[in-house]
């Protein structure tokens, strides 16, 4: 059963988080979605997998947080952290999660938020990304994408006609359209950070997981189609190698021949392997 939870309030909105509530001291999933910040809401987590992850035995949480370009990241990232603090320290008063066993599943964008949150101070034990991105300064989001530049061209006025000045909290799909736009100019961290790439690369490192990766990084999944036209396939592969090279827990599943979202064919028998390996994974980090 899903109850829907206020877990910040703002000055002129509020952000909201799904709770799929499954018993006393159950462990904790928090997702985050994508949308690569700029699009999509709580609500794209695929029922059939909010299903496997109760049916196994573990708490969701699907967490809405502000959007790009209206919000920069600086306030996406303070959004990812107060929607753990909030897990950890408010919503235990309604729920008795138990809180010491906490993971992060993170959809492409999701995916590098979670990434990210593996740096912060409070941790989650454990993270799962699926086709995310740990590298936002790499030449792929930095170059026009040779993918997005064979469909139609989207010109700025166009790419704006959904962006507006006020902060949301729920990108409705039009909102692609400023995300084409952003990868057929290779502009996305400028965009949506308000922050150049070269002059303003001190700062920018500060929210890029690869560069931020120490010794107490929590245990990680990757999932990775590697024919991936939207992430590059070796986004999770030098996190990956990265996270293994200085000794943290770390396993890469790759989806032959699988596409951005491959997780949405949740039938197939790729597909439920990978999530058994997911579930085996969340069972042997979150219960030590």
């Amino acid at each position: 059963m899903k109850e829907t939870k206020i877990y910040k309030e703002l000055k002129y909105s509020s952000i909201s988080a799904d709770v799929y509530y499954q018993g006393s001291r159950t462990p904790v999933i928090i997702y985050i979605h994508g949308g690569a910040l700029i699009f999509g809401t709580r609500t794209w987590l695929p029922s059939e997998q909010i299903d496997y992850y109760t049916r196994e035995g573990f708490s969701v949480v699907s967490i809405d947080y502000r959007l790009a370009p209206e919000t920069k990241i600086d306030l996406i990232i303070e959004d990812i952290r107060d929607a753990i603090n909030w897990v950890k320290a408010k919503a235990i008063h309604g729920y008795d999660f138990d809180t010491d066993n906490i993971a992060l599943i993170g959809s492409s964008a999701g995916g590098y938020l979670s990434l990210l949150a593996g740096t912060m101070e409070i941790k989650p034990k454990a993270i799962v990304s699926f086709y995310g991105y740990g590298d936002i300064l790499g030449e792929w989001y930095a170059q026009p994408s040779e993918f997005y530049c064979r469909k139609p061209t989207i010109d700025r006025n166009s790419a704006y006609e959904y962006v507006g000045d006020m902060e949301i909290t729920n990108g409705p799909w039009e909102r692609f359209n400023f995300y084409l736009y952003c990868r057929q100019q290779g502009i996305w961290v400028k965009e949506v950070t308000g922050m150049d790439r070269i002059n303003d690369n001190d700062m920018l490192i500060s929210y890029n997981p690869i560069d931020m990766i120490s010794i107490d990084y929590p245990p990680t999944l990757f999932l990775h189609g590697d024919q991936d036209t939207d992430v590059p396939y070796e986004q999770s592969v030098i996190m990956y190698e990265k996270l293994k090279e200085i000794g943290v827990y770390t396993k890469l599943i790759t989806i032959e021949g699988a596409d951005h979202v491959f997780d949405h064919k949740f039938q197939d028998s790729i597909v439920q392997s990978a999530f058994m390996n997911v579930v085996e994974f969340l069972r042997t980090h979150l219960s030590k």
